[in-house]
């Protein structure tokens, strides 16, 4: 016997266990958020063998360092192999800098000599456990179809492949990983034994225009904890469960300039960055909708948390399915003076977003607050926090020249906790802008919360 519950709760459909999938290449699946708080949009990013590629050779780095746990700071270095005009091969090494001090530090012996030094060192180095290799392959099938084949090795090979198609006005991606890692919110990290994930976006460059998303997404396997819990949560992320999820969303979004300088640029001299060479003043917001629906594992967890519009469906033949949908909404404001152009201080940029990623929680929040109000109630802590919305800030400030410092940072507000207001995943970076492609910069940055760094670059930001 079927039982069917319907639930009217509002926790946050949009904003539920967002997880983003890691590799050794740094490249993710397609997902809802950005696991990071990085305000503007961060430009079209490469795969982590790319990367290391480019700034060996535009920024002659022999290595590019990036930090991250369990083993901190890490050096790689890659080689490329252009087999022909249609087929590339990377080989990505890495080596565990922080890994391999720890392991001197903590040896027993104590060398009296020089040589016994180097023999300590050495002895150190045949640890198989301070490297790890990476096995990257892109094929361009087609104009429109590109192939990526990866293999890593770290103490157990991971494999990934991704098919991209370019259809007009749209892109279908095809991922799969076996085994895949995990990071969520809290910053935990998980092992999945197989993901698939099959994801369909309309594309567009319009300020002013509609969008959807097509996804699907299959987990084989229970998800382990790849390293030791760093953050107390109720078990994995829902959408790591086993299981089948299929997600869709539709979304408008519209751009208005409230200000625009017309002074002219300073002749003769090119701007460091083209997309960021105008003052300005606009804003911008975004309103859609989402809807999910689980079978598995996937719905069990989706009917214990409650989460949302939806209903449930319970099979004693052991059929579990759940259906979720929830609205959400995004403001923002950006402010610029400057041209990036002149040697100091001509360039500060500002941007404030405020977020509601569920409507239903919203909405239920402020009928509360009014039928209080009007009955001279006292309200609930309760729906006060759920009429408050999630913030990020970003600010860009030019130092001199081409480099820049860079600080994105959400916002939480917690009226339950004695610090209301929570700075969440800040990240700080350093960006030196390449003045080349009109758009591109090798950025530095740190995100204490995680306790992560990478260097890389980026092209074609706003």
């Amino acid at each position: 016997m079927r039982k069917l519950r319907w639930v009217m709760d509002g926790g946050g459909f949009w904003d539920l266990d967002v997880s983003t999938p890691k590799t050794l290449d740094g490249s993710a699946c397609p997902v809802s958020q950005n696991p990071l708080p990085l305000g503007l949009s961060r430009g079209p990013r490469l795969s982590r063998p790319k990367q290391v590629d480019f700034m060996q050779r535009f920024m002659f780095a022999p290595f590019v360092p990036s930090f991250a746990k369990p083993n901190g700071l890490s050096l790689q270095r890659v080689l490329s192999l252009p087999l022909n005009d249609d087929w590339v091969v990377y080989l990505l090494g890495q080596f565990h800098l922080q890994k391999f001090i720890s392991l001197v530090k903590r040896s027993e012996e104590k060398p009296s000599r020089v040589s016994s030094w180097f023999q300590t060192i050495g002895r150190q180095l045949q640890q198989k456990s301070l490297y790890a290799l990476g096995l990257f392959s892109e094929f361009q099938l087609t104009q429109d179809d590109v192939l990526h084949l990866a293999l890593d090795y770290n103490d157990s090979p991971r494999g990934k492949a991704i098919f991209s198609h370019k259809f007009p006005g749209h892109e279908l991606t095809v991922e799969a990983v076996s085994p895949g890692l995990f990071v969520d919110k809290s910053g935990n990290y998980w092992d999945v034994p197989f993901s698939l994930a099959i994801d369909f976006a309309s594309l567009s460059t319009s300020s002013s225009s509609t969008s959807y998303h097509l996804s699907a997404h299959y987990n084989s396997g229970s998800p382990e904890p790849f390293d030791r819990i760093q953050n107390q949560i109720d078990g994995p992320p829902r959408n790591l469960l086993p299981g089948l999820a299929l997600k869709s969303a539709i979304s408008y979004k519209n751009k208005v300039d409230i200000w625009k300088s017309e002074a002219p640029k300073l002749k003769m001299v090119q701007p460091y960055d083209w997309f960021i060479s105008n003052p300005n003043v606009s804003a911008s917001w975004i309103i859609g909708a989402a809807a999910a629906t689980g079978f598995g594992e996937i719905a069990e967890r989706a009917r214990a948390n409650e989460d949302s519009i939806g209903f449930f469906i319970d099979d004693h033949d052991g059929l579990n399915a759940s259906f979720l949908a929830d609205t959400f909404a995004s403001a923002s404001l950006t402010a610029q003076v400057g041209n990036f152009q002149k040697p100091y201080l001509d360039l500060t940029q500002f941007q404030a977003q405020l977020n509601i990623p569920s409507g239903t929680k919203f909405f239920n929040g402020a009928r509360n607050l009014a039928r209080e109000f009007l009955q001279s109630r006292k309200p609930s802590l309760d729906d006060f926090q759920a009429v408050c919305p999630n913030a990020t800030l970003s600010f860009q400030q030019q130092i001199f020249g081409p480099l820049s410092l860079r600080v994105d940072s959400g916002v939480t507000i917690d009226l339950k906790d004695p610090n209301i207001v929570k700075p969440k995943d800040s990240v700080i970076a350093i960006e030196y802008a390449l003045q080349v492609l009109f758009s591109a910069k090798a950025v530095a940055w740190y995100c204490p919360q995680r306790q992560e760094f990478m260097a890389e670059l980026r092209f074609y930001e706003k």
